[in-house]
Formats: C-alpha cells, sequence, structure tokens
C-alpha cells in the first residue's frame, strides 16, 4: 500500500508530463488551437444487489486539438481512491493491475467543430479507442462542453462493460461486483501556450 502512495504523488507530481509521454502535444498550431486540461474528476460506479462500489480520481489529464477536433486522455488507476481501503487493495491487486496497466486512456475526434474561446454550450460525441486494461475497443460517447470566459469543461458519463476489456471477477466476489460500470468524466480545459 505504502508503494501505491508513493506511486501516485509522483503521478500527481507529474501530471502534464505524463501526457507528454503519449505524445499528446503535436508539432504545429500551438497559440490557442490547443486546449489542455488543469482539473479533472473521474469516477466510476458499480452496483449490485449486495455492494455498491464507488471511486474517484482527480489525476488525469486531457489535451484537445482544436484544428483535427482530436481529443485525448489518460487516467492514472492507482489514482482512483475509495472509500474503503480494502476495495482499492482488490482494485489494484486483483482487477486493473496498474503496474502492467498503468493508464486507462482515449483517443479519440470529436463530431464538430468547436470554438472554446466563445461563451456558449455544444453537445457533441466523440468517437474514438478507449484502451482499459491493455484492452482497445472503438466506441461513441456523447458529451457536453460549456465555455465561459475561454474556459471549457467537459462533463460525459457512459457505460464499460469489464469483459470487452477482459477484466476478470473472481468467484469469491462475483455476485458483488457489476459487469457494468457506469463511468463519469469532468475536464476543465485552458488555452495551452508553447512555453508550458
Amino acid at each position: 500500500m505504502l508503494q501505491l502512495g508513493s506511486q501516485l504523488k509522483q503521478v500527481l507530481k507529474n501530471g502534464i508530463r505524463s501526457v507528454a509521454v503519449l505524445h499528446l502535444l503535436p508539432v504545429v498550431g500551438f497559440a490557442q488551437t490547443i486546449y489542455k486540461s488543469d482539473s479533472s474528476h473521474v469516477s466510476f460506479y458499480s452496483k449490485t444487489p449486495i455492494e455498491a462500489i464507488e471511486a474517484h480520481n482527480h489525476a488525469s489529464t486531457s489535451l484537445i486539438e482544436m484544428a483535427s477536433r482530436s481529443i485525448r486522455f489518460q487516467v492514472p488507476v492507482i489514482g482512483f481512491q475509495f472509500q474503503i481501503k480494502l476495495m482499492q487493495e482488490h482494485f489494484n491487486d486483483g482487477y486493473l493491475d496498474p503496474k502492467q496497466f498503468p493508464y486507462a486512456q482515449f483517443n479519440g475526434k470529436l463530431s464538430d467543430s468547436l470554438d472554446l474561446s466563445i461563451d456558449t454550450t455544444y453537445n457533441v460525441t466523440a468517437t474514438g479507442t478507449m484502451k482499459l486494461h491493455g484492452v482497445d475497443r472503438m466506441g461513441v460517447y456523447p458529451g457536453v462542453f460549456t465555455c465561459k470566459d475561454s474556459i471549457a469543461t467537459l462533463q460525459t458519463e457512459f457505460k464499460i462493460v469489464l469483459a470487452d476489456h477482459g477484466i476478470k471477477i473472481p468467484g469469491a466476489v462475483f455476485d458483488s461486483v457489476a459487469k457494468e460500470v457506469t463511468v463519469k468524466v469532468y475536464f476543465r480545459y485552458v488555452p495551452f501556450r508553447k512555453e508550458e
């Protein structure tokens, strides 16, 4: 547990640097054609008649490249915090294995061109690849952008079927863990400056 705590501190410390590792920074078109997240909240919820499981992560990062309408994010698996620590241990050791698969990632394209400098609200979809537990799945995800004063927020909610990503539920807790979890994503974006 101590090791996971130090890993989480490292992830939080290097948040934006971890995005660069994924080559999320295009070589062209800096200025205000790129928006980066400066805060985030990713959560998931699983409920069965036996147990409800919920976890929250505030260490995720995202970039949007406006010209190509590309959106990318990554979520450090060890960043998920549970109210019950035993659930967190099972999550890390038995289900998602962050040592082998440290990040959940999405790489996609927005359905429409956006101007995040205009105060407005956009309903969009993003089509792309969700990578979780080392397994890529194509999907279409709805979301809402709310823009005000050159700051944009994205909110989305979708479901993930655990079996689609090769996540196995041990027999001992098979009835306690839902086969499908609800994921909520929030990112707050600001214009990216080249000097950053």
